[in-house]
């Protein structure tokens, strides 16, 4: 299959080399899979690469994914994170895994958490505008 040719190819010619994670995969998957993960860990999107793999670094720190903590991790770094911004994603991670356990133990009526949380935006629109 020429396009799987040219897709071992061009992740070659991107990351040095095929990991084997990539060649496990079925042809057809690693011929769709491929040009999102490279654009959206290698080119240029709406939101800065430093900021993507610092959210990517939160996400894997609530799934406990060591495979997505180390590629975000150094991702992160390699973008610019300081050892300042890394602490604080790790910080917010738990913390709104923190923050979902205790409103969802208690059971917390979802509509009335839109509508305190309306309140309280305008509150703060309100008291910055001044």
């Amino acid at each position: 299959m020429a396009e799987y040719e040219e897709t071992l190819k061009d992740i070659e010619e991107t990351l040095g080399m095929v990991p084997g994670f990539m060649k496990a995969l079925p042809e057809v998957v690693l011929i769709q899979e491929w040009p999102l993960f490279k654009k959206y860990n290698f080119e240029e999107t709406e939101i800065p690469a430093k900021y993507r793999e610092l959210m990517g670094l939160a996400v894997a720190a609530n799934i406990k994914c060591p495979y997505c903590i180390h590629f975000h991790m150094g991702a992160a770094q390699m973008n610019g994170a300081t050892e300042e911004e890394l602490a604080e994603t790790i910080f917010l991670a738990s913390y709104t895994a923190r923050w979902s356990a205790i409103i969802h133990a208690q059971n917390y009526d979802i509509q009335k958490f839109k509508e305190e949380f309306q309140q309280i935006g305008d509150y703060l629109q309100k008291k910055m505008s001044k």
